[in-house]
């Protein structure tokens, strides 16, 4: 298997986000979590979840209930707001008045601690199972004067076309997902396969440029966010 294909995998397993302040408990869940077909990310408190929300997309979210801070519950409700994504909570409280109290802020489901990890895995198959499934869509970016699309690897511009890399494919994918916002070098490495390295992926920026803009050293449409990554200005033709 190659190293594009091993990436793929990875993309393809349900994303899960992971917030507990028990180092022990939130390592722990990952670690199985990673082991049984997820690919978790962890956050110690609400407030680095919603950080890591703002650069990654997940499939559902393990909150602890009793955090310092901000709350799980209160988190749900405050992500109800704005989001549909699936929340399972989790608690030491297993009285009723608790487990209403949870559902009642929009969590999906329940757990009570402590808990075997297997039924953990279970609920979020089953939350998971529940969510409507997303039309497909052939969905092709506009970047510039290129067209992209993200089942060829290639830019195209009317006759002319310029090849990408299997890197590069990926670092579009991941672009394209969430245009006109910024994802992390952390967040671009992780899907692209590479190196989490500062340098590795600013390399492969770089190249990616090279293709896509008329002057890379003066970039307009992947544009660098100091302190913070890449965005790329993206204009979605749904075909």
């Amino acid at each position: 298997m190659t190293q594009a294909q091993k990436t793929q995998d990875l993309q393809d397993l349900p994303h899960i986000l992971v917030v507990d302040d028990d180092d022990r408990i939130r390592n722990l869940v990952s670690r199985y979590l990673n082991e049984h077909g997820f690919l978790s990310f962890t956050a110690a408190d609400a407030a680095e979840a919603k950080e890591i929300m703002q650069i990654g997309l997940f499939d559902a979210l393990v909150l602890d209930v009793m955090m310092p801070g901000q709350d799980g519950r209160s988190l749900t409700k405050e992500l109800r707001a704005k989001s549909d994504v699936p929340v399972l909570l989790l608690t030491a409280m297993g009285e009723v008045e608790d487990r209403v109290g949870g559902l009642q802020s929009g969590a999906d489901d329940y757990l009570t601690k402590p808990f075997d990890p297997r039924e953990l895995v279970l609920r979020l198959q089953a939350i998971l199972r529940r969510r409507p499934q997303e039309k497909s869509i052939s969905k092709k970016y506009r970047i510039g004067r290129w067209i992209y699309d993200p089942q060829v690897p290639e830019l195209v511009d009317g006759a002319e076309s310029v090849r990408l890399t299997d890197v590069e494919v990926n670092l579009l994918k991941a672009l394209t997902r969430r245009p006109d916002m910024v994802l992390s070098r952390e967040e671009l490495a992780l899907q692209s396969g590479v190196d989490a390295g500062e340098r590795t992926i600013d390399v492969q920026v770089t190249r990616l440029r090279r293709k896509l803009e008329e002057d890379s050293k003066v970039p307009r449409y992947l544009q660098t966010v100091r302190g913070k990554g890449y965005l790329l200005r993206a204009e979605e033709v749904v075909s």
